[in-house]
C-alpha cells in the first residue's frame, strides 16, 4: 500500500460558457480592433468595477450573461437608454458583432467583458450593485447526464442574488421546457427571491424576439420567461 495520500479530483467550478469555435467576419475583426479598446473592459481580478467611472453617469446597472451575437443586447440598450448594461461573452465573434452594432447604432450605454461571467461577478462586481441580471437562452444541456452542467443551479443563483440590489430582478428565458421547469424550481427555492408571476412570466416588453425565437414560435415551439425580484 502506498503512503502517498489519495488525491481527490479537483472540484468543478461553475462556468457560464462552453468554448466553441467561431469564424470572424471582416467587420467583426475591424470592430474589435477599433472599438475594443473603448468598449471592452479588462478583467482585473479584485478590482471592483466603478460603473460611474465607466459610463460617466449614475444609472441602474444590468448584467447580461452570454449575449451571443448581441442583437438583443443592442436593442434592449436602445429601448432602455436610462439603464447601463454590462455584457459578458467569451466568444470573440459575438463580441465583434456587438461592437459593430454599438458603432452602427451609436449606442453609448453598453460595455463588454470578454471573460467568464462567473469570474467577473465574483471578482469585479460589488455586492448589491446590480439593478438586474439577464440570462437569455443559456445552453440547455439536453441530455439528462449533462443536466448538472446547466448554469441555473442553486449555488450559482445564490451568487447572483448577492450582487442584486433589493428590489432588483433576475430575468431568465429559455426555449427548452425541461430547463424552464428546472429554472422555476431553482429560483422558487431561493429564499431571497420572489416570483413576479404565478409561474412563468409574460415576456417583458423590453426583451425583443430573436429571429431564431420567431421561427420557433411559428413552428409551435414554446419560450418561457421567468422574472424574479430580490426581496
Amino acid at each position: 500500500m502506498s503512503d502517498t495520500p489519495e488525491q481527490q479530483p479537483p472540484r468543478r467550478t461553475i462556468k457560464s460558457f462552453v468554448v466553441r469555435a467561431g469564424r470572424m467576419g471582416t467587420g467583426q475583426i475591424k470592430a474589435l480592433a477599433e472599438l475594443g479598446p473603448r468598449f471592452v473592459l479588462p478583467f482585473e481580478p479584485g478590482k471592483t468595477l466603478d460603473p460611474q467611472a465607466v459610463f460617466g453617469r449614475q444609472a441602474p446597472l444590468v448584467l447580461e450573461i452570454g449575449f451571443g451575437m448581441g442583437g438583443a443586447t443592442a436593442q434592449i440598450a436602445r429601448t432602455l437608454p436610462d439603464h447601463d448594461f454590462i455584457g459578458c461573452e467569451v466568444h470573440e465573434p459575438g463580441v465583434g458583432a456587438l461592437l459593430k452594432l454599438i458603432d452602427e447604432q451609436q449606442i453609448s450605454n453598453i460595455r463588454i467583458f470578454q471573460h467568464d461571467a462567473v469570474e467577473v461577478l465574483e471578482q469585479m462586481v460589488a455586492p448589491g450593485s446590480l439593478a438586474g441580471v439577464h440570462i437569455y437562452f443559456p445552453d440547455p444541456w439536453h441530455k439528462k447526464k449533462h443536466n448538472k452542467r446547466r448554469l441555473i443551479q442553486p449555488e450559482f443563483v445564490a451568487k447572483l442574488v448577492k450582487h442584486i440590489q433589493p428590489g432588483g430582478y433576475l430575468h431568465c428565458a429559455t426555449d427548452w421546457e425541461p430547463y424552464a421547469q428546472q429554472m422555476l424550481e431553482v429560483l422558487s427555492a431561493e429564499a431571497q427571491l420572489e416570483n413576479s408571476a404565478a409561474g412563468y412570466a409574460e415576456k417583458p416588453a423590453y426583451r425583443p424576439l430573436t429571429k431564431f425565437e420567431n421561427r420557433g414560435l411559428k413552428l409551435g415551439h414554446g419560450v418561457w420567461d421567468l422574472v424574479f425580484r430580490k426581496r
